[in-house]
């Protein structure tokens, strides 16, 4: 009775009334093309090595990306790309940390004065960390945006759902039998909150003997495939056990390290 039909004036709570939008708005001067969280159901499985691998080969194949480091109290993505200076801002925003090719990055390692300095922060300040991160930061023309997430469902994970136009996730594990457990808990999570799976990414999957040239399964016979038809979707890339790569990772240079083992998520990121 005595409808106007303006919801946006009214305070009832109707059944035809939809629900407000939790999503952010991107800082005026940024543009943001496409969001790709990145996610593990456990830690350990390489997550952010991961990240900054996709965001490399992206990086390669001639778009413009970026990586949001929203795992703020275990920020490694600094470390990997080897950057070391501080981030800088004005009242218009904060501007991103460039790596050697160009791919722009925002942790807090870049905002703290010693990059050991632990952020030992709250839920609430670490969600607000992240949120600020998407509204405060001028990020330049980004075709493909990262973000790095904290392993597990909980606050971060939850803020970036919510939070963020995520156009989909990568679920990022490793071949032990608990897997099929780990990647349930964050399917249903992307199914809980509409995020679209894009796929799964299987890190550490087998050691490449460089003088026979034999594949061997360190953590025994990996079942991925298996899992990933279950939950109806299908296993992009297979990361092996590369001690080059670790080198790469740990001296900041990542950007050097030469592999095809993401040209099937590469491909899988430009349908999107």
């Amino acid at each position: 009775m005595g409808c106007t039909h303006d919801c946006e004036s009214c305070s009832s709570a109707c059944a035809s009334k939809e629900p407000e939008s939790l999503k952010l708005k991107l800082n005026e001067m940024s543009s943001v093309k496409k969001v790709i969280g990145v996610v593990s159901g456990k830690g350990g499985v390489g997550k952010s090595t991961i990240t900054s691998m996709l965001a490399v080969a992206m990086n390669r194949e001639g778009y413009k990306t970026a990586i949001l480091d929203a795992d703020v109290t275990g920020p490694s993505i600094p470390k990997a790309f080897g950057l070391h200076v501080r981030a800088v801002g004005s009242d218009l925003g904060i501007l991103p940390v460039e790596t050697t090719t160009g791919i722009e990055v925002m942790s807090v390692n870049l905002l703290l004065e010693n990059e050991t300095d632990p952020v030992v922060w709250r839920g609430p300040v670490i969600s607000g960390t992240v949120k600020q991160f998407w509204t405060d930061v001028i990020w330049n023309d980004v075709d493909y945006m990262f973000v790095d997430m904290p392993p597990g469902t909980g606050d971060v994970a939850l803020t970036v759902f919510q939070s963020l136009p995520l156009d989909g996730i990568i679920i990022v594990t490793s071949p032990q039998e608990l897997v099929s457990m780990i990647v349930e808990k964050a399917v249903k999570m992307a199914e809980m909150m509409n995020i679209p799976i894009l796929g799964i990414v299987e890190n550490m999957s087998y050691f490449k003997c460089p003088e026979c040239g034999k594949e061997h399964k360190i953590f025994g016979e990996s079942n991925i495939e298996q899992t990933a038809e279950k939950f109806g979707t299908k296993v992009i890339a297979k990361m092996p056990i590369d001690p080059e790569f670790a080198k790469c990772e740990d001296n900041g240079s990542i950007e050097l390290y030469v592999s095809d083992c993401m040209d099937e998520a590469v491909e899988s990121l430009k349908k999107i």
